[in-house]
């Protein structure tokens, strides 16, 4: 999410090399757990079809998955269960889930931390949760990554993460640490890359907000040099108060390490995602990634600024999933307004994610296969 006053297309668009990009070498070796994997190996398709034990017709839905506060969601699957996070804009981290997409949509959010109770420094405004099964330290635990600051000054968001005392999605949680307490940092996420734990956050790079990586040897601990992966020098990365890249997300395919991003002010309708691969082997050189030229996911009529989004498999692991915010109005801005939404994705003959338009409202969708 941009910081208000701060320091996105053709799925199978050429790519163009020499944009500034990533490169880390990390020092952790623990694995991702299969549940929160953002590997979509198993899915060619871009259709949920849906299924039903007893032979009646699959269920459907509408989105959103909430009438508010829905702003920069994480999703996944997980034992039988869909859990969801979204940006509170206030003081407290909080979750939602259900067995079912209905269940998920009637149930109400869980507070999970209160930042009135931490330290004043990372109390309030708390932006972008994400949810990830890692094997650290103390063994398999969900980390809760999210950026939060004083209240007043947004200029002292920063990055943090809570570890839980258990294996159960919805805590408790300990504060675990913050990964760059000096600097300005937002919209932090994990990526797994050849037995390497790898930080992906925004920040500023050369006077413009980037998406940068930075190696980690646990998972509160950054442990090497930051370097960027994009920078917002594209026309579409520079709409409304100032060039953004932002919300990095990883998504493996077939042997291939995309990042999708979002790129633009968070508060304008152009607010949209583009798409990094890896096309070397080193994500700590900016070489080694391209940028493609054109985004992956923007705005049409009656969805407005489709952007900060996360990835899920459907229960029965065979259909690759987004979870994005958008509005419905396009003056409505980066506000409480925005709602959480989901729909299936599929990938291009040239291997590259096909995430199509983002659906209006009004569109009924089969629920995620395997329900």
């Amino acid at each position: 999410m941009s910081a208000p006053t701060s320091t996105q297309g053709s799925s199978t668009a050429s790519p163009t090399s020499g944009d500034t990009t990533a490169s880390v070498s990390a020092t952790a070796s623990d694995e991702t757990s299969p549940e929160t994997s953002t590997s979509s190996d198993s899915s060619d398709s871009s259709d949920s079809e849906g299924s039903s034990s007893d032979g009646r017709p699959p269920a459907t839905f509408h989105n959103p998955l909430n009438e508010s506060h829905g702003s920069d969601p994480w999703m996944l699957y997980h034992e039988g269960e869909y859990y969801l996070a979204a940006t509170t804009w206030g003081t407290t981290l909080s979750m939602k889930h259900g067995a079912t997409i209905a269940e998920l949509q009637a149930a109400e959010p869980e507070v999970l931390w209160d930042g009135e109770l931490d330290a004043p420094s990372r109390c309030c405004n708390m932006w972008a949760p994400e949810f990830h099964l890692l094997d650290g330290p103390n063994g398999l635990r969900w980390y809760m990554y999210y950026t939060a600051g004083d209240g007043n000054d947004l200029g002292t968001q920063r990055s943090h993460v809570l570890e839980s005392e258990g294996t159960d999605p919805m805590g408790p949680y300990h504060f675990a640490g913050t990964l760059y307490p000096g600097m300005w940092a937002i919209d932090g996420s994990i990526l797994e890359h050849d037995e390497q734990r790898y930080f992906l956050f925004s920040s500023g790079w050369g006077g413009l907000q980037s998406v940068l990586i930075a190696p980690m040897s646990n998972p509160w601990t950054i442990s090497g040099e930051r370097v960027p992966i994009t920078t917002p020098t594209l026309p579409w990365e520079q709409e409304g108060d100032f060039p953004v890249n932002e919300g990095p997300e990883p998504l493996i395919h077939d042997g291939r390490t995309f990042v999708v991003f979002s790129a633009s002010h968070c508060a304008s309708p152009g607010y949209k995602l583009g798409l990094a691969e890896l096309t070397g082997s080193d994500p700590l050189d900016p070489g080694d990634w391209t940028t493609y030229p054109d985004p992956v996911f923007e705005q049409v009529d009656g969805v407005y600024g489709p952007a900060h989004n996360g990835f899920f498999m459907s229960p029965d692991g065979t259909e690759n999933w987004i979870v994005y915010h958008a509005n419905d109005d396009p003056g409505a801005g980066c506000w409480v307004w925005r709602t959480s939404r989901i729909q299936p994705f599929g990938w291009s003959d040239a291997g590259l994610p096909d995430f199509g338009a983002p659906l209006p409202l009004s569109s009924e969708l089969v629920v995620p296969s395997g329900e």
